[in-house]
């Protein structure tokens, strides 16, 4: 991650088919029905501002909504069925994707309770540190361990693998 080039994003800025894209099937975030109406008011006043974020496979990392409503009239028409999107190249690592969804939808504001809960267990399940979750999707530990759906001492055990030195209280005092 570290080795990103930041201005790779922009530089791939395009104008595609929105048929081109699809969803991710682990996205967390639901919006209203009003809002969406709201969103397609904001981009018929003040223009399309902000690109979706694709995977070079055009699955959809960031901009769900705006692509949902991009498909509705009057934007279908006036976009001439296209939107604006950048390509993110996480090489294939599925993980790098998940974070970049949740962290822009953190970044804008709130998102679905049981949706975020099963993403930290996988996640946890696939042997990620609690410390890598929680810098990756801007979470302290507390938190993750509320969406692990472990009990505590389960989730102690979770914080201590690999860090044998620190001891429960420590962590405790963390929590």
């Amino acid at each position: 991650m570290s080795d990103m080039n930041l201005f790779a994003p922009l530089s791939s800025l395009q104008w595609v088919e929105r048929s081109r894209l699809h969803a991710n099937d682990y996205n967390p975030n639901k919006v209203s029905e009003d809002n969406l109406k709201l969103l397609t008011q904001s981009i018929l006043t003040n223009g399309w501002t902000l690109p979706i974020v694709v995977r070079p496979d055009y699955t959809i990392i960031d901009g769900f909504h705006r692509w949902t409503v991009s498909g509705r009239e009057p934007l279908k028409t006036k976009l001439g069925g296209k939107v604006p999107v950048v390509i993110v190249d996480h090489h294939g690592n599925n993980d790098e994707d998940v974070y970049g969804t949740i962290t822009h939808n953190r970044a804008r504001g709130t998102h679905l309770l049981e949706p975020m809960k099963a993403i930290v267990k996988k996640l946890l399940d696939e042997g990620k540190t609690v410390n890598e979750i929680g810098k990756q999707l801007g979470m302290k530990p507390e938190e993750v361990f509320r969406l692990s759906g472990f009990n505590r001492e389960d989730f102690l055990a979770l914080m201590t693998k690999g860090h044998e030195t620190y001891s429960k209280a420590v962590i405790y005092t963390h929590l």
